[in-house]
């Protein structure tokens, strides 16, 4: 990894050695220390590189680059781009600056714009959002030498780039196979691709998905058949486009920040802001929550203020049944919640996986009731008191584990996101089955 350049001279005069996202992050180092050579460096980047870099930058940080850059200069950036980013840049600035973007958009070429229009149709969730239109594809009656001095042209004027494959389709464009660039290089170039395909069909199915498949669907089938790229085809498998691993990796690293985000009641969106005060406002909804709980635990606790006056020991070995609780729900509901995610379990299929995470809480609830009793009893010089704190573990890591995974099928079920509120739920439950059984039998058994 290169390291971060932080002197304004010194990052343009390494520009022909820097990646893109290299010399983002070496920007966003730059900003903090002045806002000024920020956007000087900005503004001397070359045009095939400014429109990549400003992608790379955070969303803050574009918000306020879509402000101050000219018309002009937003232009020549959006140029560069492929179509999916070119796309992804004009939506981005319709939610600043409508006339902007507009005076933006019709400063392209007359290509370009059909090409955005297209795009723009489909929805942030659909296979058709991610997809660039630019493509190397061939008919089944053109050479190979024809087609890859095609290629060599195209690639001379810039016209494509990360090229995996080429696609052949027939005379109505519709996708019947896909040849990687490696096969490609051992075939006689006098040859034609219909003449290829003659020799074995079905090694050149093509990977293909549906313009208005679910991005997510689209994520998996990647991942099952580790793919670098994969056509996109719209009505009766015309194609018209394609979708590349760096779309789906964005993707993938989207969604694992939002689960991650929402698990600790955290709204990514809120993330982006760059004032502290206005973060801590936000977090404060779910915090109010958890207070609400905690408050609801303590409530609990207060039914059994006698027996806690007679058994002091019992305030101090509280805690460590609650947590044991909170953490071993914690996993069970990561573990459950990450398998939705995945598509490995639904409600349908559900019990399997539900009986195996409460069969690793008894487990686990035997192994650590044996081991905190058996510290209880010399501790406090009370057998029964481990033997009450024994049972109220095995208990609370029973109703963890349970709980943890019944949560989010649950939430599931009533069209809830399973990774929004599901741990404030696991949590209350954990340490009011905790705190009651714990209690509870301890006024039964010792009081």
């Amino acid at each position: 990894m290169k390291e971060h350049i932080k002197d304004p001279k010194k990052l343009l005069e390494s520009l022909d050695s820097l990646h893109q996202s290299d010399i983002a992050r070496s920007l966003k180092k730059i900003f903090k220390k002045s806002p000024e050579d920020f956007y000087f460096v900005l503004k001397q980047l070359p045009d095939e590189l400014l429109g990549e870099v400003i992608l790379e930058l955070p969303d803050y940080l574009r918000e306020d680059i879509y402000a101050t850059l000219s018309t002009q200069q937003l232009t020549t950036a959006v140029e560069e781009l492929d179509s999916d980013d070119q796309t992804d840049f004009i939506q981005e600035i319709e939610e600043i600056d409508k006339n902007k973007a507009q005076a933006i958009f019709d400063g392209l070429e007359e290509e370009d714009q059909q090409e955005i229009n297209w795009l723009k149709r489909y929805s942030n969730d659909e296979a058709g959002a991610y997809m660039q239109t630019e493509l190397f594809s061939a008919k089944l009656d053109e050479t190979i030498k024809d087609s890859v001095a095609r290629l060599k042209e195209l690639k001379e004027q810039n016209e494509l780039e990360n090229i995996h494959q080429v696609f052949i389709v027939d005379n109505d464009k519709k996708l019947l196979a896909a040849i990687s660039l490696e096969d490609l290089i051992i075939f006689d170039f006098e040859k034609t691709y219909e003449e290829i395909l003659e020799l074995d069909e079905n090694r050149f199915k093509p990977f293909k998905v549906q313009d208005d498949e679910d991005i997510d669907n689209v994520a998996k089938f990647f991942e099952q058949y580790d793919l670098n790229v994969a056509a996109v085809v719209g009505y009766q498998g015309l194609l018209i486009g394609r979708i590349t691993s760096d779309d789906i990796i964005d993707v993938i690293e989207q969604n694992a920040t939002e689960q991650m985000y929402q698990l600790a009641g955290v709204n990514e969106e809120f993330e982006r802001d760059d004032h502290t005060l206005s973060i801590a406002k936000k977090r404060g909804l779910w915090l109010f929550i958890n207070l609400g709980t905690a408050i609801l635990a303590s409530l609990v606790i207060g039914l059994f203020d006698e027996t806690i006056e007679k058994y002091v020991a019992l305030a101090i070995l509280m805690p460590i049944v609650a947590s044991m609780g909170g953490n071993a729900g914690t996993q069970t509901l990561a573990v459950m919640v990450r398998k939705m995610a995945l598509g490995e379990i639904d409600i349908e299929n559900s019990r399997e996986a539900v009986q195996k995470e409460v069969l690793i809480s008894i487990f686990n609830g035997l192994f650590f009731a044996f081991i905190i009793g058996v510290i209880a009893s010399f501790w406090f010089s009370t057998y029964m008191l481990g033997v009450v704190i024994g049972l109220s573990m095995i208990i609370n890591l029973f109703s963890a584990g349970f709980f943890g995974a019944s949560i989010p099928l649950l939430l599931k079920k009533f069209k809830i996101d399973p990774a929004v509120g599901s741990t404030v739920l696991l949590t209350t439950v954990t340490d009011i089955v905790g705190f009651f059984s714990f209690l509870g039998l301890a006024k039964v058994m010792l009081v």
